[in-house]
Formats: structure tokens, sequence, C-alpha cells
């Protein structure tokens, strides 16, 4: 049987590696930890765009946020990813 679209995007979306920005942000509390994102995104991230997404993770954390928007770039980047 057939996947629906929806479906097969979830099942690549959940294929992927998925890790932190940051070399060993899993070690660190949650609310020192930087962006979760897939390997080809890391991939193409400046190191200035990893830095400046790790500091709006971490300020949104310390507010007690669960959730930080993206920047527009890398919000296209995981869309597409």
């Amino acid at each position: 049987m057939a996947l629906k679209k929806s479906q097969e995007s979830l099942k690549k979306w959940t294929g992927q590696k998925w890790g932190y920005v940051s070399k060993g942000d899993e070690k660190k509390p949650k609310s020192e930890r930087g962006r979760y994102l897939p390997q080809s995104v890391r991939a193409s991230l400046t190191p200035g765009q990893k830095a400046a997404e790790n500091r709006k993770k971490r300020a949104a954390s310390r507010g007690g946020r669960v959730k930080a928007k993206y920047s527009k770039d890398v919000a296209r980047k995981v869309r597409n990813a």
C-alpha cells in the first residue's frame, strides 16, 4: 500500500540523522543546549549562523520556552531538508 504524501514526508523527516549544532551539547543541561537539526542543515550553516541559532535557542530555554523560532534562512533549509 502506498503512503500518503504527508506520511512520506514524515518518514523522510524521521529517517534523517539529527543532532546538535555544537559538539558536546547532548551532555549539557537542557537550558544550555543549542539547536537540534538534521545533518544536511548543520553542514550547510556558516559558523555565524550556527552561533546565532544557538544563542537564540539558549535564550529561549533560559526564558522558560521550549521552542525558539528559526531564522528565515535556517527555516527554509530545514523545510527543504
